[in-house]
């Protein structure tokens, strides 16, 4: 259960990112009645609110995710949604918060993580909404924003609410029953309300603190390195050259490659063939974790370059450590 944060005393710092910026009435407290939007086709009686911890299908839920490796999990599955998005291997872009990266692009990272995450848990797409766990079901909102919009259906159930901070590079996790009570007053055009900071704090099961995503190394270069790295006359193998020689010992993966390369065709050969010229030019020995010598020399010296990443290692980092 290591990957659940269990300590509620830190909930109040944990969501300070989310606020609410009409006045706050009294919050409902469990005990008092909660009445949901009414849904056409479906009657949905006023009842108690319960506090989490005798939401005893809430706490089957909360147990089933502690078993679960979330924080491995979403993660992949995060950044998997992002690269999704960003499209760099077409695009050429690398940041989602990019001026190249319309609102809506962005937006659309929380449906595609849905059905991510749905995916690492080995979980199904079925009604009556997004899933089930232990036959219970289960709404999952992911947002790149500061709240989640919960549709109607979603009221009163219990969601899985994932936050991306795209600026920060991280990413978070809440179990919560969204009853209407602890969801804002105002609506969108759809029907969807935010969810209540004060809410959020007090009945939110915290399931992943912030937990940074994989780095971006295009993300380091200065903009002059970037106008040589992605230069449009420039040659790909020209390019790599000088991208490994910015960023020595520094893990490259290969979607970083195909973005520089963006467009073009095999860039794994051009990084090939920029071995000669990384050594030539800047004193670099160039790995690729496709060749078994290389990734036993890497992981030797602490760089990790299985899945096909790269890693351009200076005369130093080569070094045996006993040798060191």
């Amino acid at each position: 259960m290591a990957s659940i944060v269990q300590c509620c005393t830190s909930r109040s710092a944990s969501v300070r990112a989310v606020t609410d910026s009409a006045p706050k009435p009294p919050l409902p407290a469990p005990g008092d009645v909660c009445t949901p939007d009414p849904r056409p086709g479906r009657v949905r009686e006023a009842h108690d609110l319960t506090a989490p911890d005798h939401d005893d299908e809430l706490q089957q839920v909360y147990a089933w995710l502690a078993l679960s490796p979330v924080e491995r999990a979403f993660t992949r599955a995060v950044d998997d949604a992002i690269r999704y998005v960003l499209d760099g291997s077409r695009t050429g872009r690398f940041d989602l918060m990019s001026p190249d990266v319309d609102s809506d692009e962005r937006a659309s990272v929380g449906t595609k993580l849905q059905y991510r995450i749905l995916n690492e848990l080995n979980l199904v797409k079925e009604p009556p909404l997004d899933t089930t766990i232990l036959g219970i079901p289960v709404e999952l909102k992911a947002t790149v924003r500061s709240n989640w919009m919960i549709p109607t259906e979603g009221q009163c159930e219990i969601c899985l609410l994932v936050q991306v901070d795209p600026a920060g590079a991280r990413h978070r996790a809440f179990l919560m029953r969204t009853h209407r009570a602890w969801l804002r007053d105002g609506a969108n055009k759809d029907g969807k309300r935010g969810v209540v900071s004060a809410a959020l704090v007090q009945y939110a099961l915290p399931i992943l603190d912030w937990t940074p995503l994989p780095p971006e190394p295009l993300k380091r270069l200065t903009q002059p390195q970037l106008d040589v790295v992605f230069a449009p006359r420039a040659g790909q193998t020209e390019r790599l050259t000088a991208l490994f020689g910015y960023l020595p010992n520094v893990i490259m993966p290969r979607s970083s490659i195909e973005t520089v390369c963006a467009g073009n065709r095999d860039p794994m050969r051009r990084a090939r063939q920029a071995k000669p010229l990384v050594a030539g030019r800047h004193g670099l020995t160039l790995l690729c974790g496709t060749w078994r010598e290389d990734l036993e020399l890497a992981t030797s010296r602490g760089f990790d370059i299985s899945g096909d990443a790269w890693v351009a290692l200076t005369p130093e980092a080569l070094v045996r450590p006993e040798t060191a």
